[in-house]
């Protein structure tokens, strides 16, 4: 990445995987994106985690914002051959930063109300797991259909940084993201992609103790829900650099 825009941290994230048909994924992707897959299918992932201390390049972490997201995403191979994330939506618990993302960004980002409850000390290399969210998000934008996640988790096991060729590799380790001109507007057309990237050190994750109490995340974006239990993963999180969002060629 040649220049970083934007700084913050991902922290106490979580990532739920479902295994789904690659055709009802491709179905939902803007042209020109491509649905990636791995051991035969695509994958739908919700991810949740609080982003700390978001700020443009060279100002103070002190002075960043700080909340809660929660998004629904898939992985996916633009046109350009690279390999990233596709997000159906972002739903984020700070009104200006919303307004921000969706106008410069053009990320289809919704305003949330959230309760996140973070509590335990982080987990070291190995050792007791006191480490535990409770995360509760219900969409507050104007317009858009109610959308929600309840869950509380936290680490289990021993912390790994998974292997080059892996399942879990593939699921956490994406340093793009693509999105269509209409994204925002729910009405993504052929008029143009974008793509954007970030910058941080490899995600260290752990197996995820899960309690999912409820979400309509897949319903409101036209999935049906799974009936399958989650491959799920828990990093303490990383530091991360944004650039800016740049048109596919």
């Amino acid at each position: 990445m040649e220049r970083r825009y934007v700084s913050m941290a991902w922290r106490d994230a979580l990532f739920a995987h479902w295994p789904v048909d690659a055709a009802v994924v491709e179905d939902r992707l803007p042209p020109g994106l491509t649905v990636r897959t791995h051991d035969d299918s695509a994958w739908l992932g919700i991810v949740a985690f609080v982003m700390e201390d978001i700020r443009p390049r060279g100002v103070p972490g002190a002075l960043g914002f700080t909340f809660g997201e929660v998004n629904l995403r898939t992985y996916v191979e633009g046109p350009d051959g690279g390999e990233g994330i596709y997000f159906f939506n972002l739903d984020a618990a700070d009104r200006i930063s919303v307004r921000i993302a969706r106008q410069f960004y053009r990320l289809p980002y919704y305003r949330a109300h959230m309760e996140i409850d973070r509590h335990g000390a982080y987990p070291g290399e190995t050792g007791p797991h006191e480490r535990r969210v409770d995360f509760v998000s219900h969409r507050a934008h104007a317009g858009e259909p109610d959308a929600y996640f309840d869950a509380g988790y936290g680490p289990d096991g021993d912390r790994s940084l998974p292997e080059t060729g892996s399942l879990e590799r593939f699921l956490v380790e994406n340093y793009r993201f693509y999105l269509a001109e209409g994204d925002v507007a729910g009405n993504a057309t052929d008029s143009g992609l974008f793509y954007g990237d970030v910058e941080h050190l490899p995600w260290g994750v752990y197996e995820a103790d899960l309690d999912l109490r409820s979400t309509n995340l897949f319903e409101v974006n036209g999935f049906e829900r799974p009936d399958t239990d989650p491959l799920a993963h828990y990093s303490p999180g990383v530091a991360v650099d944004a650039d800016r969002v740049r048109r596919v060629d």
